[in-house]
Protein backbone atom coordinates (compact mmCIF):
# COMPACT_ATOMS: atom_id res chain seq x y z
CA UNK A 1 0.00 0.00 0.00
CA UNK A 2 1.25 3.41 -0.84
CA UNK A 3 2.20 5.82 1.57
CA UNK A 4 2.57 9.86 1.96
CA UNK A 5 6.18 9.42 3.47
CA UNK A 6 8.95 11.16 1.87
CA UNK A 7 12.45 10.63 1.02
CA UNK A 8 15.33 12.45 0.19
CA UNK A 9 17.05 11.29 -2.82
CA UNK A 10 20.52 11.04 -4.17
CA UNK A 11 20.54 14.47 -5.16
CA UNK A 12 20.67 15.35 -1.71
CA UNK A 13 17.53 17.84 0.02
CA UNK A 14 15.09 16.60 -3.05
CA UNK A 15 12.44 14.92 -1.58
CA UNK A 16 10.13 12.32 -3.47
CA UNK A 17 6.21 12.26 -3.06
CA UNK A 18 4.15 9.84 -4.39
CA UNK A 19 3.12 12.26 -6.91
CA UNK A 20 7.15 11.91 -7.98
CA UNK A 21 6.76 8.28 -8.57
CA UNK A 22 3.53 8.00 -10.61
CA UNK A 23 5.01 10.69 -12.93
CA UNK A 24 8.03 8.31 -13.92
CA UNK A 25 5.92 5.53 -13.96
CA UNK A 26 3.89 7.88 -16.42
CA UNK A 27 6.77 8.47 -18.95
CA UNK A 28 7.70 4.90 -18.93
CA UNK A 29 4.15 3.52 -19.40
CA UNK A 30 3.90 6.41 -22.52
CA UNK A 31 7.28 5.45 -24.14
CA UNK A 32 7.34 2.14 -23.50
CA UNK A 33 4.69 0.33 -22.44
CA UNK A 34 3.80 -1.36 -19.22
CA UNK A 35 6.38 -4.38 -19.41
CA UNK A 36 8.62 -1.45 -19.20
CA UNK A 37 7.16 -0.59 -15.75
CA UNK A 38 10.06 -2.02 -13.49
CA UNK A 39 11.42 -0.95 -10.16
CA UNK A 40 14.51 -1.05 -11.41
CA UNK A 41 13.99 1.15 -14.49
CA UNK A 42 11.74 3.42 -11.89
CA UNK A 43 14.73 3.79 -10.01
CA UNK A 44 17.10 4.74 -12.33
CA UNK A 45 14.98 7.58 -14.10
CA UNK A 46 14.06 9.33 -10.47
CA UNK A 47 18.13 8.81 -9.50
CA UNK A 48 17.51 6.79 -6.20
CA UNK A 49 17.63 3.36 -4.78
CA UNK A 50 14.84 0.49 -4.38
CA UNK A 51 14.88 1.60 -0.51
CA UNK A 52 13.41 4.58 -1.68
CA UNK A 53 10.50 2.83 -3.79
CA UNK A 54 9.86 0.45 -1.08
CA UNK A 55 9.64 3.39 1.85
CA UNK A 56 6.37 4.69 -0.58
CA UNK A 57 5.00 1.18 -1.59
CA UNK A 58 4.63 -2.45 -0.66
CA UNK A 59 5.65 -3.78 -3.76
CA UNK A 60 4.51 -3.35 -7.85
CA UNK A 61 0.77 -3.93 -6.91
CA UNK A 62 0.59 -1.46 -4.48
CA UNK A 63 3.17 0.92 -7.04
CA UNK A 64 0.59 0.10 -10.22
CA UNK A 65 -2.78 0.53 -7.93
CA UNK A 66 -1.27 4.13 -7.68
CA UNK A 67 -0.85 4.67 -11.39
CA UNK A 68 -4.34 3.53 -12.02
CA UNK A 69 -6.03 5.40 -9.20
CA UNK A 70 -4.08 8.81 -10.33
CA UNK A 71 -4.79 8.01 -14.04
CA UNK A 72 -8.01 7.76 -13.24
CA UNK A 73 -8.10 11.46 -10.68
CA UNK A 74 -6.49 12.97 -13.88
CA UNK A 75 -8.88 11.97 -16.48
CA UNK A 76 -11.40 13.05 -13.85
CA UNK A 77 -9.89 16.35 -14.00
CA UNK A 78 -10.06 16.60 -17.94
CA UNK A 79 -13.69 15.70 -17.71
CA UNK A 80 -14.72 17.88 -15.44
CA UNK A 81 -14.11 20.51 -17.78
CA UNK A 82 -16.88 19.36 -20.08
CA UNK A 83 -19.22 21.23 -17.32
CA UNK A 84 -16.84 24.40 -17.33
CA UNK A 85 -18.50 24.39 -21.07
CA UNK A 86 -21.80 25.48 -20.63
CA UNK A 87 -21.71 28.62 -22.47
CA UNK A 88 -19.52 27.60 -25.30
CA UNK A 89 -22.59 26.31 -28.27
CA UNK A 90 -22.98 22.81 -28.80
CA UNK A 91 -20.74 22.45 -31.79
CA UNK A 92 -17.73 24.46 -30.19
CA UNK A 93 -18.24 22.54 -27.01
CA UNK A 94 -18.18 19.02 -29.05
CA UNK A 95 -15.12 20.05 -31.10
CA UNK A 96 -13.49 20.89 -27.71
CA UNK A 97 -14.21 18.30 -26.03
CA UNK A 98 -13.18 16.56 -28.92
CA UNK A 99 -9.65 18.02 -28.99
CA UNK A 100 -9.57 16.70 -24.88
CA UNK A 101 -9.86 13.56 -26.14
CA UNK A 102 -7.12 13.40 -27.98
CA UNK A 103 -5.15 16.39 -26.22
CA UNK A 104 -1.26 16.03 -26.75
CA UNK A 105 -1.09 16.26 -22.88
CA UNK A 106 -1.91 12.41 -22.61
CA UNK A 107 -1.63 11.64 -26.03
CA UNK A 108 1.03 8.71 -25.36
CA UNK A 109 -0.50 8.07 -22.05
CA UNK A 110 -3.68 7.14 -22.76
CA UNK A 111 -2.73 5.02 -25.41
CA UNK A 112 -0.69 3.19 -22.75
CA UNK A 113 -3.55 3.25 -20.49
CA UNK A 114 -5.87 1.59 -22.69
CA UNK A 115 -3.26 -0.82 -23.61
CA UNK A 116 -2.44 -1.85 -20.17
CA UNK A 117 -6.26 -2.35 -19.83
CA UNK A 118 -6.69 -5.36 -22.64
CA UNK A 119 -4.48 -7.15 -19.83
CA UNK A 120 -5.66 -5.82 -16.20
CA UNK A 121 -8.94 -5.72 -15.35
CA UNK A 122 -8.69 -3.06 -12.48
CA UNK A 123 -7.14 -0.92 -15.18
CA UNK A 124 -10.01 -1.27 -17.70
CA UNK A 125 -12.78 -0.90 -14.83
CA UNK A 126 -11.24 2.90 -14.52
CA UNK A 127 -10.87 3.43 -18.23
CA UNK A 128 -14.48 2.20 -18.90
CA UNK A 129 -15.90 4.54 -16.24
CA UNK A 130 -13.92 7.50 -17.58
CA UNK A 131 -15.05 6.56 -21.12
CA UNK A 132 -18.67 6.76 -19.76
CA UNK A 133 -18.43 9.47 -18.71
CA UNK A 134 -16.98 10.72 -21.60
CA UNK A 135 -19.80 9.48 -23.70
CA UNK A 136 -22.57 10.64 -21.65
CA UNK A 137 -21.28 14.52 -21.74
CA UNK A 138 -21.21 14.21 -25.61
CA UNK A 139 -24.95 12.90 -25.80
CA UNK A 140 -25.84 15.75 -23.86
CA UNK A 141 -24.20 17.99 -26.25
CA UNK A 142 -26.14 16.42 -28.83
CA UNK A 143 -29.05 16.95 -27.40
CA UNK A 144 -28.98 20.30 -26.51
CA UNK A 145 -27.94 20.78 -30.67
CA UNK A 146 -31.43 19.41 -30.88
CA UNK A 147 -31.14 15.65 -31.54
CA UNK A 148 -33.84 12.95 -30.71
CA UNK A 149 -32.21 10.34 -27.73
CA UNK A 150 -31.96 7.79 -29.69
CA UNK A 151 -29.36 9.95 -32.16
CA UNK A 152 -27.88 11.68 -29.11
CA UNK A 153 -26.52 8.30 -27.81
CA UNK A 154 -25.63 6.84 -31.20
CA UNK A 155 -23.46 9.99 -32.58
CA UNK A 156 -22.22 9.97 -28.81
CA UNK A 157 -20.98 6.92 -29.38
CA UNK A 158 -19.83 7.28 -32.84
CA UNK A 159 -17.37 10.87 -31.78
CA UNK A 160 -16.19 9.06 -28.69
CA UNK A 161 -15.13 5.35 -31.08
CA UNK A 162 -13.81 7.60 -33.52
CA UNK A 163 -11.85 9.91 -30.97
CA UNK A 164 -10.07 6.55 -29.50
CA UNK A 165 -9.64 6.05 -33.83
CA UNK A 166 -7.73 9.27 -34.12
CA UNK A 167 -5.73 8.37 -30.54
CA UNK A 168 -4.61 4.81 -32.19
CA UNK A 169 -4.07 5.88 -35.70
CA UNK A 170 -2.13 9.04 -35.08
CA UNK A 171 1.94 9.09 -34.86
CA UNK A 172 3.52 10.44 -31.53
CA UNK A 173 2.00 13.24 -31.09
CA UNK A 174 -1.21 14.89 -32.71
CA UNK A 175 -0.36 17.67 -36.16
CA UNK A 176 -1.70 20.08 -37.50
CA UNK A 177 -3.64 17.73 -39.97
CA UNK A 178 -5.02 15.93 -36.68
CA UNK A 179 -6.81 19.65 -35.40
CA UNK A 180 -8.59 20.03 -39.24
CA UNK A 181 -9.44 16.48 -39.26
CA UNK A 182 -10.95 16.72 -36.16
CA UNK A 183 -13.15 19.93 -36.73
CA UNK A 184 -14.27 18.44 -40.27
CA UNK A 185 -15.22 15.46 -38.07
CA UNK A 186 -17.00 17.38 -35.61
CA UNK A 187 -18.74 18.86 -39.06
CA UNK A 188 -20.21 15.84 -40.00
CA UNK A 189 -21.20 14.95 -36.64
CA UNK A 190 -23.50 18.04 -36.28
CA UNK A 191 -25.00 17.44 -39.88
CA UNK A 192 -28.59 16.17 -40.27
Amino acid sequence: MATSRGVSGSKGASRLSIDDWVQAGFVILAEDGIKALKIDRLCARLGVTKGSFYWHFDGMPSYRAALVESWGQLRDEDRRTFDDMDDLTPADRLSQMMASLVSPRHWTLERAMREWARSDEAVATSVRSSDRRVVEAVRRTFLEYGFDAEEADLRANVVFAAGIGFLHLSGATPGAMDAVRRERFVELMLAR
